[in-house]
């Protein structure tokens, strides 16, 4: 009964490996076309049968998944790439025309591109393929410096230091062990996976482990439904680190960061994180490159009640 149970766990470690392959080829592939058959054999599945797959373990359709990556990778970079015009996030995120992107993006968020670039006009949207099918309403305020918006998260002190804060400076590759949190963002859920993953350091005798953890935060709360957010609680490992399910390895990569430290309240984490995108990036001389922001946790906030991080943002030059 126990090798039953054992083998029941392992195929389905496999199968999630291979759906993350499936999602690791989308996200390098949305400017192009993407076909079922190019997903399905990334991961080496049947294409007559990868649909209901994908829908199992992702909860959506393939074609659902892939609208609403685009859509959100689209509204970052009109909010954070002001000067980059519509056609060319059009052209760039895999549309056709900057008609047909307009269209789809009204569809999905309520609201036309142009008008996200006016957040003072902007109101909260409850229109859009992304409240009817994943219940959550649009704020194009909260994409926004609060300098813009009016509102006060940070005082101006606050908001000052930051910004003079930032740091850019090259980083070496890290590679790392890591654990996706099952609930997206859910903070309970979190908790868990970096309990599992400590855990596991302890057990592979990491040294110094606590100063080794980043959190790989794939997706913008704002934007994304909280369910749908990816969170990977990662600690970084060397070569002699055996890495076994259900963790996986990935890298993250060499390059330029723009690195910002925070030390506050949790609640205030994800306004931080858009402080930096909307406020700081578009005059930097900077922007994003293809890779999600990285957290580097100095603490643990269930301790100490309150959070203590750098913030990892690959960029490149303009």
């Amino acid at each position: 009964m126990n090798n039953v149970v054992v083998k029941k766990e392992s195929s389905r470690r496999l199968y999630e490996a291979r759906i993350k392959r499936a999602l690791d080829y989308i996200h390098k592939n949305l400017s192009n076309t993407i076909q079922l058959s190019d997903v399905a054999q990334a991961c080496c599945f049947s294409e007559y049968h990868f649909h209901r797959l994908f829908h199992g373990f992702v909860g959506e359709t393939l074609n659902d998944y892939i609208v609403r990556k685009r859509m959100e990778r689209a509204a970052q970079r009109l909010v954070c790439n002001p000067a980059e015009s519509i056609t060319d996030i059009a052209l760039s995120g895999g549309f056709s025309s900057a008609a047909n992107f307009s269209k789809s993006f009204k569809k999905y968020f309520g609201l036309k591109p142009g008008q996200l670039r006016e957040p003072s006009l902007s109101q909260i949207s409850k229109n859009g393929k992304l409240l009817s099918k994943y219940g959550k309403a649009f704020d194009p305020q909260t994409l926004y410096s609060q300098n813009i918006t009016k509102r006060v998260i940070f005082t101006s002190e606050e908001l000052e230091k930051i910004f003079m804060n930032i740091r850019t400076e090259y980083m070496g590759p890290k590679k790392i062990a890591y654990l996706t949190a099952p609930e997206g963002y859910e903070l309970n859920a979190i908790f868990e996976t970096w309990d599992k993953m400590i855990q596991w350091a302890e057990q592979a005798n990491i040294k110094e482990h606590a100063k080794k953890r980043y959190a790989i935060c794939h997706d913008n709360p704002m934007i994304t439904p909280m369910e749908k957010c990816r969170y990977d609680a990662s600690i970084e490992v060397d070569e002699s680190v055996q890495v076994n399910r259900p963790l996986s390895v990935a890298h993250i990569p060499a390059g330029d960061y723009a690195i910002a430290y925070y030390k506050g309240a949790g609640d205030k984490v994800s306004h931080f994180y858009m402080e930096i995108y909307s406020g700081w990036l578009p005059d930097s001389g900077f922007e994003p490159d293809d890779f999600p922001p990285v957290a580097h946790y100095f603490n643990d906030s269930r301790v100490d009640g309150f959070v203590e991080m750098e913030v990892l943002i690959k960029i490149k030059s303009i």
